[in-house]
């Protein structure tokens, strides 16, 4: 409680204590300057009676007296006397029966006393006689000793004890203006980087919060979405069953009619069942649950698998394929359904994209791929590579804007997913690519200007050779 009021306090502009904003070395530090320079004593006080400064030097007269049983009791006496006097406004002047003088000076800050200062003991100027109460206060006291002492006393007028006061009273009025206000920025400055934290703390269980609802928001759509396809799937695989079968004359002869509908139907579920089929490998990629069975791949045959595939595709929209596979390039160390499900979607994508006439370029080399995964300078650097095996689709069409590259591989993500939209396809194709180069620990870079087309560049583990 005592730390929070002191807070508030000072939050207030207010000095609660005196030693909470005046550093004893500083004050001490004073304190022996003022001592040098006049050779008098200083005793700074707190409100609270804390002696915060004390510098002065044992005078002989004092250490005489105490050796008297009767002087020890009278120069202690006079001590507390003075230790305790707590002046309100203006200073108090005390005489001591040595003929010395203690001023006591009141230090003020924003008008109200915080502590007090001593200056002495010391004898005024103006006495040339040490006064009968010290001569007799004791019945063994050796007067011509007590008398020489007395002459080794500090001495100064009065109204230049009282100018010296005031400056020294200036001087530590000054400091402890300067010390609240250190202190009061300090306390503010915490007072904001706390306030700063917790603010920052709310948000971030706020986000915390956030994240996790997306979490389970995007578990319960993996989940729908997987449940749905799944049982999309059954019905579908009837369908396209019965159509064929219909297709074939099983129920009999068919019209040119007839036939041009069931082809119809027939294209269109069997674009419906790769879309739930890409639907449920986006499921099991999410889950990681989709295992990969690798083998060694020889590239010369997974492109030459790739053209009669694809080259179909290709020759209606009158685009050109050109496969390339370099001398020597190594065999691939993956599962070769998926590579290959990685390439189809790549190639499909950019004769999509392709205008009439365009080339279309796939490729195979041989380059290196982080062992680690690690990228940047220190993986330049330190980072062990591998052999790997690069393959490359290429193609001259519309090319992708720069702003829309970091957003090619989210699923569902379109670039022209406006109701315009002629290319078709559910923005799945480069996200099942992505998660399946990443489950055989490969990489995938894009590089595209708008006009002249895309290059996809996959890099995937080379097989060792004794695998």
């Amino acid at each position: 409680m005592q730390d929070q009021t002191n807070v508030a306090d000072i939050m207030m502009g207010d000095v609660v204590r005196l030693e909470d904003v005046l550093s004893r070395d500083s004050v001490t530090s004073v304190c022996k300057s003022f001592f040098g320079l006049f050779g008098l004593p200083v005793r700074v006080i707190s409100h609270e009676g804390d002696l915060l400064a004390d510098v002065h030097r044992d005078q002989p007269l004092c250490n005489y007296l105490n050796t008297l049983g009767e002087g020890e009791l009278e120069c202690a006496r006079t001590v507390s006397v003075v230790r305790d006097m707590e002046p309100d406004v203006e200073t108090i002047v005390h005489p001591c029966f040595t003929g010395a003088v203690y001023r006591i000076v009141p230090l003020e800050y924003q008008g109200r006393p915080i502590g007090r200062f001593i200056v002495g003991p010391y004898v005024p100027a103006e006495r040339a006689q040490p006064p009968a109460s010290l001569l007799s206060v004791d019945a063994g006291i050796d007067q011509t000793t007590a008398c020489a002492h007395f002459d080794t006393m500090p001495r100064v007028r009065e109204h230049i004890a009282e100018e010296i006061s005031a400056h020294l009273k200036g001087v530590l009025e000054l400091l402890l203006f300067s010390g609240h206000r250190a202190q009061l920025a300090s306390t503010m400055q915490v007072a904001s980087v706390r306030e700063n934290y917790r603010e920052l703390a709310e948000k971030n269980e706020a986000l915390q919060s956030s994240f996790e609802k997306l979490k389970q928001l995007d578990q319960l759509k993996s989940t729908f979405l997987a449940t749905v396809s799944h049982e999309l799937r059954s019905p579908l695989t009837s369908i396209i069953g019965y159509t064929e079968m219909l297709e074939s004359g099983a129920a009999g002869a068919l019209s040119d009619g007839q036939a041009e509908f069931l082809g119809t139907i027939r294209n269109k579920a069997d674009q419906l069942l790769g879309l739930i089929s890409s639907l449920l490998d986006l499921g099991r990629l999410e889950a990681k649950s989709l295992d990969l069975n690798h083998e060694r791949i020889d590239p010369h045959a997974l492109l030459s698998d790739l053209a009669a595939t694809v080259v179909p595709t290709a020759n209606q929209r009158n685009v050109s394929l050109d496969i390339r596979v370099d001398d020597g390039t190594a065999k691939l160390w993956g599962d070769q359904v998926r590579v290959g499900q990685i390439l189809l979607n790549l190639v499909d994508n950019a004769v999509k994209f392709s205008d009439q006439g365009g080339t279309v370029t796939v490729r195979a080399e041989d380059g290196e791929i982080d062992a680690t995964g690690a990228s940047g300078l220190g993986a330049a650097l330190f980072t062990a590579s591998r052999p790997a095996v690069v393959l490359t689709v290429q193609d001259d069409g519309m090319g992708i804007a720069e702003e829309n590259l970091s957003k090619i591989f989210d699923a569902f993500y379109q670039i022209d997913a406006g109701t315009t939209r002629v290319h078709g396809g559910a923005g799945l194709g480069l996200s099942i690519v992505k998660q399946l180069v990443d489950g055989h620990e490969g990489k995938i870079e894009v590089t595209s200007t708008l006009g002249e087309g895309t290059i996809f560049s996959v890099t995937l583990p080379a097989a060792d050779e004794d695998a």
